[in-house]
């Protein structure tokens, strides 16, 4: 087991500064959607897991997923902490979970659910042509 490098304090601030919403994949997302035309709601309250983007109209959700937080499997983005196996091990595990237990509420109440992953936001001209075959929007 590795030492971390940094110290409780400094580790503390660098987690408190992570975000949950309105990240850059997010809002690359939104760019993207709001360029085509689409309109969305953003993080409703009232749906399971509060969907990044929520379009009513086509009923569906889009959530933007970071790679490492919600483990998307085969990324290299989604590696294994490699100290405090104890602690991240069984926190991602429960993300992974709670993600699959919204999903699947969604759907039980006719909802569409659409994941975009992080790592597919990295090209704007691939996130764009994902999320046109998604509307099925003409490229």
């Amino acid at each position: 087991m590795c030492a971390d490098i940094v110290t409780l304090e400094q580790r503390s601030k660098i987690m408190s500064m992570i975000k949950g919403k309105n990240t850059k994949p997010e809002m690359l997302v939104r760019s993207v959607c709001h360029e085509l035309g689409l309109r969305y709601r953003l993080h409703r309250k009232d749906l399971p897991g509060k969907p990044d983007l929520v379009f009513p109209k086509h009923r569906l959700c889009v959530f933007v997923h970071g790679c490492f937080w919600h483990r998307h499997p085969g990324c290299k983005y989604a590696y294994t902490p490699k100290s405090r196996l104890d602690f991240w091990l069984p926190k991602l595990a429960k993300n992974v979970e709670r993600d699959l237990d919204a999903q699947q509420a969604l759907i039980v109440r006719g909802w569409r659910v659409v994941i975009i992953w992080e790592c597919h936001t990295k090209n704007r001209e691939v996130l764009r042509t994902e999320i046109q075959k998604t509307f099925g929007l003409n490229a």
